[in-house]
């Protein structure tokens, strides 16, 4: 079966090389273009780009996929090398282009995407770090029939997986990329014999997983402790949960809620304790022990580590804000 792939990030990488291992024909990747990053702001290629070049697979960078849009000698140029493929189908995951109707009648079989949450629930950009954030107990991944709509297709697979309190978006994303490589590898070999039953999803419990912004990144103390654990870990590896004290910005990296109001008088984001089990920080509901924290331009250390370097942050000491 030959199958062309679109997507660019990690977690699409890990489709593709899951596809490649289990024999299906590659001719054509569509990713992103490079992108500048690093200290350098040097171009690099997007990790499924690199794994195209890899296994010497064409590759295609279009800016754009509408014939009648900003760049359409991008998307002419693309039309051209998708019809030369003559694929069966199109697998696509985290691309980060919305795919105009020709493109998704195009294939044999149509365009399967690789949705990381249990749809119809966090449809949009952000699946994994929004079910964390919302402290979703399950979520999942769904295998999709693409549609004109946003994430809006026919389900064709869907695996579930808990949440653990542990889980951040970093150890969540590692489980559902895996996931979703294994589970669109099936879904193919289904699709040739035609196994698959497609599935309207239900018009109730649909959520939009917007993306995630970094100015989201501040800590509003005034929350639960509960929530702002949940966010802490939604927003590891990013944008980082972070706060201030004084002109100082400091990433938080985990936190316990711990049951219990602060004591009457203490101001949200007032500093109750700080020894080696953590700092402990008063919320609008509870209390929350951050175990690990992060100052600017220092590496992301435990909280007995942390103080050692920083007498600033003692009982008293009252957080706010966070990173602009």
């Amino acid at each position: 079966m030959n199958v062309i792939f679109a997507g660019t990030p990690e977690f699409a990488r890990v489709a593709l090389a899951r596809l490649l291992k289990a024999g299906f024909t590659v001719p054509l990747v569509l990713t992103q273009p490079d992108r500048p990053a690093g200290r350098g702001m040097k171009l690099q290629a997007s990790p499924v780009k690199q794994c195209a070049l890899d296994h010497g697979i064409a590759v295609a960078q279009p800016r754009s996929l509408r014939l009648d849009g900003k760049y359409p000698e991008d998307a002419a140029a693309a039309r051209e090398a998708l019809l030369a493929a003559r694929a069966d189908a199109m697998v696509v995951a985290a691309y980060g282009l919305i795919l105009p109707q020709w493109v998704l009648d195009l294939p044999r079989l149509g365009c399967l995407n690789i949705h990381a949450s249990l749809l119809p629930r966090w449809r949009g950009a952000a699946p994994i770090h929004r079910a964390i954030e919302a402290g979703d107990a399950e979520t999942g991944v769904t295998i999709m029939q693409m549609d004109a709509g946003l994430d809006t297709g026919d389900m064709l697979l869907t695996e579930r997986t808990a949440i653990t309190a542990a889980d951040t978006t970093a150890s969540l994303h590692d489980r559902l990329a895996d996931l979703g490589g294994r589970m669109v590898v099936e879904a193919l070999e289904m699709a040739a014999c035609g196994g698959l039953s497609p599935v309207v999803q239900p018009a109730e419990g649909v959520t939009y997983a917007h993306k995630i912004e970094k100015a989201e990144s501040a800590v509003d103390w005034s929350l639960p402790a509960q929530a702002i654990a949940q966010r802490i870990r939604a927003f590891d590896p990013f944008p980082g949960a972070s706060t201030r004290l004084g002109e100082e910005t400091i990433k938080l990296w985990a936190g316990v809620p711990e049951a219990g109001d602060a004591p009457a008088g203490t101001r949200p984001g007032q500093v109750l304790a700080a020894d080696g089990s953590g700092v402990t920080v008063a919320c609008g509901t509870g209390r929350l022990r951050l175990t690990a924290l992060q100052r600017a331009g220092g590496k992301r250390l435990a909280a007995a580590d942390f103080l050692r370097g920083f007498d600033d942050l003692g009982a008293g000491a009252v957080l706010g804000g966070g990173a602009p």
